[in-house]
């Protein structure tokens, strides 16, 4: 019976090092910062992109004035090469995202891209001196203004009441 002494000591070892190990595991994790929630976001400066975006664009380029200081503007480009496109997104501080889209690209293929597959309905709604038509079923909803060979969009996750809030804010100056 001296072979199975042996076998109990390997087996006694092995529960051993698998508890030594569960135990470091369970230390490391207890040390490692987890991220519970939605990150973080940068705040971008869109200033300098706007004027310059204000000085090529071929449309008077809008940007909000006066949102509340707890929406914060996320991402911001301007592309003078593809249709003058303008682009600046912002985290509502309800977590939700909107953004606001010009272009002077045909408005057909425009609305797609920008709307996200939303298309046009009945509703309007004129907010400041600008009429804008909804947009629902893409995966923004939106609302969208044309005038002097530019497509306005206002669209993202959040609700019609911020799209709204956003459109009210909108300054070309």
């Amino acid at each position: 019976m001296a072979g199975s002494n042996g076998k109990q000591k390997s087996v006694r070892n092995m529960v051993l090092s698998l508890g030594v190990t569960v135990l470091a595991a369970g230390v490391i994790y207890l040390f490692v910062p987890h991220e519970d929630g939605e990150p973080d976001l940068p705040r971008v400066d869109y200033r300098v992109e706007l004027l310059t975006a204000r000085r090529a664009a071929s449309y008077p380029v809008v940007a909000p004035q006066g949102l509340p200081d707890s929406w914060k503007p996320t991402s911001v480009r301007f592309k003078g090469a593809d249709f003058d496109a303008w682009h600046l997104g912002f985290h509502t501080s309800a977590g939700e995202y909107v953004q606001v889209e010009q272009s002077a690209e045909k408005p057909s293929t425009f609305l797609e891209k920008a709307t996200q597959g939303g298309r046009a309905t009945d509703v309007t709604e004129k907010i400041g001196e600008r009429t804008w038509t909804r947009y629902t079923g893409g995966r923004y909803d939106a609302l969208v203004h044309q005038e002097k060979g530019a497509t306005t969009v206002v669209a993202g996750t959040g609700s019609f009441e911020q799209l709204t809030q956003m459109a009210k804010a909108l300054r070309a100056e």
